[in-house]
């Protein structure tokens, strides 16, 4: 279905922009394609360059096509369709040392609007993005006047506003994990170490024999595990399957 967007100016109002194809992309499952087309699209990518009457296509999270004539094959894909006419698309994650000429390969690159990596874009009217870095301006300074913003493939701001259900952050207060199978005591191979996880957000770890060596909080977001240590310093973690991954050690579930 293509939806039109007559009103792009930067003075009008943003409310009802591709207000449909914002429904149907948050009722998906992430299994339909998504296709944002008749853009201005700045890839930052020192191949593809910035391209104009172009279309970028996404599935779930992943960025599968930029450039012009992908609008063809949307109505062959069940595509939903985001008209983006006098619009420019700009990558959401900006790379800093890229954009002056920082980076020795294309491939250590981040954040570009490239094939192949994470669907993350801002769509702002062309007169408020002349370049990256103005359109990062505009959505810090100006957000009511982002179109969209896209995070892995999910709308988090559309015309202006949070889209109902978006991805917050976690919480940072003290969690209730009482339940959680990440709870208890994790031993490394070798008996070295071993770090309690308590229900309450609390770790205390043993070390060598050592009690309470290191002790303070933590965070769990997927599989990565956070830790706030009560002398102040920050450590991180990453559950595998059923082992965690922390500073060198490898632990399993006592």
């Amino acid at each position: 279905m293509h939806i039109t967007d007559a009103d792009t100016t930067d003075a009008a109002p943003t409310t009802g922009w591709n207000a449909r194809a914002l429904e149907e992309i948050v009722a998906d499952d992430g299994g339909r394609p998504v296709l944002f087309t008749n853009a201005r699209i700045l890839t930052t990518d020192p191949l593809i360059g910035t391209v104009t009457g172009a279309d970028l296509l996404f599935v779930g999270s992943l960025l599968v096509g930029v450039g012009p004539g992908i609008i063809t094959a949307a109505g062959d894909d069940n595509a939903i369709v985001v008209d983006c006419t006098g619009m420019t698309i700009a990558p959401a994650v900006v790379d800093t040392i890229a954009l002056t000429g920082g980076r020795g390969h294309r491939s250590d690159h981040v954040g570009t609007l490239t094939p192949g990596n994470s669907t993350d874009f801002l769509v702002l009217p062309d007169d408020l993005a002349d370049d990256v870095p103005s359109a990062v301006a505009t959505l810090l300074n100006r957000p009511e006047q982002v179109r969209a913003l896209v995070a892995a493939g999910r709308p988090v701001l559309w015309a202006g506003t949070d889209v109902p259900g978006r991805a917050v952050a976690p919480e940072t207060g003290a969690p209730d994990l009482t339940g959680s199978p990440r709870v208890g005591v994790w031993i490394d191979v070798k008996g070295f170490l071993h770090q309690e996880l308590t229900a309450d957000g609390r770790y205390d770890e043993t070390r060598g024999g050592r009690p309470h060596a290191y002790q303070g909080r933590y965070w769990i977001d997927g599989d990565r595990i956070d830790y706030l240590d009560d002398l102040g310093f920050w450590a991180y973690g990453e559950f595998t399957d059923d082992e965690l991954h922390h500073a060198g050690y490898v632990m399993k579930l006592g």
